[in-house]
């Protein structure tokens, strides 16, 4: 009797699996597929709580969808993936491709440690798998509309259909679940397949329409919230564009969505090309600006990260953080901006702190979308636009009911004060700082800083 080996990764669902099919397809009829996930200390030993926690709660869930048939082990996948198949004398190794660049190194090791057996790469986390999206000449492309464009023209497969005959392989040892991380009062959304697709149609029933103009205003529930789902795997984009398909009236609410995906798709396509990018600047024009350092400084980006900077958008942004393990899209933006152009801070160090601190961290689409504020990356908003936390906050909270709901202290203000609690009659109400730098001021210091290192 056959055995397929299925590796679950960043694909945690049963449903629309091309990986799930091709394995169910070497095992046959008489066959069965194992399944397993590997905790791997290169990715595990980075994440921070909260990435850790939902994890396990998608891995409790798909333990359960597959009957207890999941297995985990732990250790060197290059070690722990042969060892296993030996064990089952499995046929085959089944996953969905990986195209990071830690990703890509792994999977390489593993395959040439499999020997004979084959590591058969089927589908991948995004619509259109990286690298395939090029200009004409086969390069890359460097900006986002022409990619998306392209994107579309390519077009991308429909959900995969469910397997015609699928046999769980049952017998193999499995290790335990890693402790429980110290998550303290941070609330995750519920994981797992069933909980991703019970969130995407709340979203598509009850705010797709207004999304085109509701995505900016973080006051307002207006945005999907799928991006820790799709982070994980537990429903992948094909399957939302497909049910997409089925309610687009050509109005502005699909494209917008599905520009959304195409940016995410874009970013990965970018560190396939350019996998130096995780870390490094991809515009390097701007490398050896001059930063901040120095107990002041430190400080003031301890306020940044505890969300008491006197800046009201930007400390609701922060303590979204810290409480929900997520951030609006729009405040992402904006509390970026000002950690590199008002406390002068690598953006580095930003995307680190994201990533130890958001539930949906993607190395993609987190370090390039801080790169974009930067001004480093490609594509990227120009250095000198410097986000104002004040107009940013009047724009899209205008009412103040985001900067309210995780800044209780400025309850009492009304939206004309709420987003300059220095302005307001009474003064800054008790408890809430006051403004730790001019912004007028720091913009110009951002701006000399800028001419500088461009004049060298």
């Amino acid at each position: 009797m056959p055995t397929a080996l299925l590796w679950f990764r960043r694909d945690l669902r049963l449903g629309d699996h091309p990986a799930l099919l091709a394995a169910c397809d070497a095992a046959g009829a008489d066959g069965d597929v194992l399944p397993v996930f590997v905790f791997d200390d290169r990715l595990w030993g980075p994440s921070g709580a909260p990435r850790r926690q939902f994890l396990l709660d998608c891995l409790a869930e798909l333990r359960t969808a597959t009957g207890g048939a999941l297995i985990l082990r732990h250790g060197d996948p290059a070690q722990v993936v042969p060892q296993l198949a030996a064990e089952v004398n499995a046929s085959s190794v089944h996953v969905s491709a990986d195209t990071g660049p830690y990703g890509r190194r792994r999977d390489a090791a593993v395959e040439q440690a499999l020997g004979e057996v084959p590591l058969v790469r089927t589908g991948s986390p995004y619509l259109v798998t990286p690298g395939r999206v090029t200009k004409r000449d086969g390069t890359p492309f460097q900006v986002f509309t022409p990619f998306a464009r392209a994107w579309r023209e390519h077009g991308w497969r429909g959900p995969a259909p469910a397997p015609g005959s699928l046999t769980w392989h049952r017998g193999a040892a499995s290790d335990e679940l890693p402790a429980a991380p110290e998550l303290g009062a941070v609330a995750l959304p519920a994981a797992g397949e069933d909980a991703a697709h019970a969130a995407w149609e709340r979203f598509r029933d009850e705010r797709l329409l207004g999304y085109a103009e509701g995505r900016n205003t973080p006051g307002t529930d207006g945005t999907s919230r799928l991006s820790a789902y799709l982070k994980y795997g537990c429903i992948h984009p094909r399957t939302l564009l497909a049910d997409l398909a089925a309610h687009d009236d050509g109005g502005e609410a699909v494209r917008r969505y599905t520009d959304e995906l195409a940016w995410r798709d874009f970013y990965a396509d970018v560190l396939w090309h350019r996998p130096d990018s995780a870390r490094e600047y991809l515009n390097p024009q701007l490398q050896g600006m001059g930063y901040d350092s120095g107990p002041d400084a430190e400080a003031h980006v301890r306020t940044w990260e505890t969300g008491r900077t006197g800046f009201p958008i930007v400390d609701a942004g922060m303590r979204q953080l810290l409480g929900e393990a997520y951030v609006h899209n729009r405040v992402r933006m904006i509390v970026a901006s000002f950690l590199v152009k008002d406390l002068h801070q690598e953006w580095t160090r930003g995307a680190r702190y994201f990533m130890q601190h958001l539930v949906d961290g993607d190395l993609a689409s987190n370090n390039h979308g801080w790169q974009w504020v930067a001004g480093t990356g490609t594509d990227a908003s120009p250095y000198y636009r410097v986000f104002n936390p004040v107009t940013q906050g009047r724009k899209f909270d205008p009412d103040g009911a985001y900067v309210k709901r995780w800044v209780p202290e400025l309850r009492g203000l009304d939206a004309k004060h709420v987003h300059e609690p220095w302005t307001a009659p009474g003064g800054i109400p008790a408890g809430y700082p006051e403004p730790i730098v001019d912004h007028a001021h720091e913009r110009l210091v951002a701006l000399d800083r800028y001419n500088a290192v461009r004049a060298r």
